[in-house]
């Protein structure tokens, strides 16, 4: 089954960075985009950055020259590069994978998966 598999959140001061990772397995596969959304308590979750198999990006304005997304097609991997951290930014951040699943004997069209989600904290 498809796995989402986050890593690189983390606790740290405003100004500072984080990179966070996102490796895509499990029988997926046409990955197209990726991207990281995030969820603050309170709020609903809204999206960070998306990134097309050909490398298309697309930010949220509030995060524009400071988040960087990239992306690894032969790993099913996605990146996201956080500078000059808010605390406003600190959020639970999921990666999403919008892609088709096969088994061999089994698939399914393309959706959406959903990462477990890794926590970002910024404090000021």
């Amino acid at each position: 089954q498809v796995q989402l598999v986050e890593s690189g959140g983390g606790l740290v001061q405003a100004g500072g960075s984080l990179r966070l990772s996102c490796a895509a397995s499990g029988g997926i596969f046409n990955i197209n985009p990726m991207g990281w959304y995030r969820q603050a308590p309170g709020k609903q979750r809204e999206l960070v950055a998306t990134i097309t198999s050909d490398s298309n990006t697309n930010y949220a304005d509030s995060v524009k020259g400071r988040f960087t997304i990239s992306r690894d097609n032969a790993k099913n991997t996605v990146y996201l590069q956080m500078n000059s951290l808010k605390p406003e930014d600190t959020a639970v951040y999921y990666c999403n994978a919008h892609g088709q699943y096969s088994s061999g004997t089994f698939s399914l069209s393309a959706r959406d998966y959903w990462g477990q989600g890794t926590q970002v904290t910024v404090s000021s």
